[in-house]
């Protein structure tokens, strides 16, 4: 039996006990990337709360299947069907094509997802080798009468639903009203404001790069139809889990929902996860603000990309996170005196399996409540302060990272080879130690103060003993 599982579906809109439709496997569909740019820290973000959500139910005994899409086509640059595609949009600015833009940024949108620690889905699937999957359910749905020929597009009619707005009338009107609003050209060819497009033949640009032959024309299809074809080309009629970011509840998810249970006949996806936003000062991250901050830019800064899945880690994946260097440094910080821990573990002794089973059910009730990764950070901390020997911390350790997946016993051992502190590193330490004495010779205190300051935010320590300074990492 799987140990007892629970998070916020979002349809339900509460916290309530996840029952698979098989027992002891999911089936979890995830929200890829559009890759016509690189995938900012924020995006990366709802991508660890993700691999969190799947290793946690694999960590409670289930079976995971995961399928993810790649958006290549058909996402235009404003989710209700207007603006230019933005892989077309992608291609103009970098002056290449379509489907070497996607390769492109699709390999980097994987380096980066690598990079903190996520495991890949089982299946990844473009959009383009489905084009086949998305004509059938678009005719499908025309013969059921539930899409309607218009301009030459093909579009759902959301006003033969009973209730379009599944996860909350309130909320979708009202995100609905703003996107009229941002819209600067409403598309006549609708009978509704919420109807959306299942396939494009004529568009307001002549020059789309990707199209195929369909029923209705040459043309591509809309972004929404997308999902719902890849998941059931790999998952079937009904998925348990299906995950994004809250951006996507409305109108994406709300549509897929639309399309794909009047397509089916019943309903399709029980369970919906969504992760909250991560922001700056000035707000929630986008690739509209200019520059692009990515897991790849935070490397090149210096900072180890598991430092960023511990940042994101100690925040629950419902409420807004805000980053800052501020807060990364003070991650990085307890990264460092965590992996020092964990280097001074010894292996010699047997595993303790009582103490091992104590913490490991600790360890499964925190994250089989409602992902809470922060309290299962805090039950790694507790067992490595735990009255039993070091060879129960350790295979607890692993035991965990199964889960956390920070690769502490790696660098742990990289820290007990010295691989951890380069040349470079420790030339800055040592010349910092050499200015801190020269500052307390003339009597410059608070020189001497900052420097140790200044030590501590690149996670060394400092001590002054009888022999001389001594430093370590923390």
């Amino acid at each position: 039996m799987a140990h007892k599982f629970t998070f916020y579906n979002t349809l339900d809109r509460t916290v309530e006990e996840f029952n698979p439709r098989e027992e002891g496997k999911v089936s979890i569909y995830t929200c890829g990337p559009t890759v016509y740019h690189f995938a900012h820290i924020g995006n990366i973000r709802t991508y660890i709360m993700q691999d969190a959500l799947i290793k946690s139910l694999e960590y409670a005994g289930y079976d995971v299947k995961r399928v993810m899409n790649i958006t290549d086509v058909g996402h235009l640059s404003s989710d209700a069907d207007t603006g230019e595609d933005k892989m077309l949009s992608g291609a103009k600015r970098e002056h290449k094509t379509v489907m070497e833009i996607a390769k492109f940024y699709t390999d980097a949108f994987f380096n980066d997802f690598d990079a903190v620690g996520n495991k890949r889905p089982d299946v990844v699937e473009p959009a383009t080798n489905c084009i086949p999957e998305f004509i059938h359910m678009v005719e499908v749905l025309l013969e059921k009468g539930y899409a309607y020929v218009a301009g030459g597009n093909v579009y759902f009619d959301t006003s033969k639903l009973k209730d379009y707005y599944v996860f909350s009338s309130e909320v979708e009107k009202e995100q609905l009203q703003v996107g009229v609003r941002d819209d600067v050209e409403e598309d006549t060819n609708k009978k509704n404001k919420t109807d959306f497009v299942l396939w494009f033949t004529k568009s307001k640009f002549e020059d789309q790069a990707l199209k195929w032959e369909s029923p209705w024309g040459v043309g591509y299809p809309g972004w929404h139809i997308e999902c719902s074809c890849i998941s059931m080309k790999h998952l079937g009629e009904f998925i348990d889990i299906h995950c994004g970011g809250v951006d996507n509840i409305f109108p994406h998810h709300t549509n897929e929902i639309a399309q794909s249970e009047s397509y089916l006949g019943h309903e399709w996806c029980k369970y919906w996860f969504h992760s909250n936003h991560l922001n700056d000062k000035s707000g929630k991250m986008s690739k509209s603000k200019g520059a692009v901050l990515t897991v790849s830019v935070l490397k090149e800064k210096g900072y180890d990309p598991l430092v960023y899945r511990f940042f994101c880690l100690q925040s629950h994946y419902r409420k807004p996170l805000e980053f800052s260097y501020e807060a990364l440094d003070q991650a990085a910080q307890a990264f460092n005196k965590l992996v020092k821990r964990v280097s001074e573990l010894k292996e010699d002794g047997a595993v303790d399996e009582t103490v091992k089973a104590e913490f490991e059910g600790k360890f499964a009730d925190a994250v089989c409540s409602d992902l809470n990764t922060s309290m299962a950070v805090t039950v790694l901390y507790d067992a490595l302060k735990a009255d039993t020997n070091d060879a129960t911390k350790l295979a607890l350790v692993e035991s965990f990272d199964k889960v956390l997946s920070l690769d502490l016993v790696g660098h742990a051992k990289s820290l007990s080879e010295g691989q951890s502190v380069d040349p470079e590193l420790e030339k800055f330490i040592l010349d910092a130690i050499e200015r801190r004495a020269n500052a307390k010779k003339a009597k410059d205190f608070a020189t001497a103060d900052a420097i140790r300051a200044e030590l501590l935010e690149k996670g060394v320590e400092i001590k002054d003993t009888r022999e001389g300074v001594k430093w370590q990492l923390i």
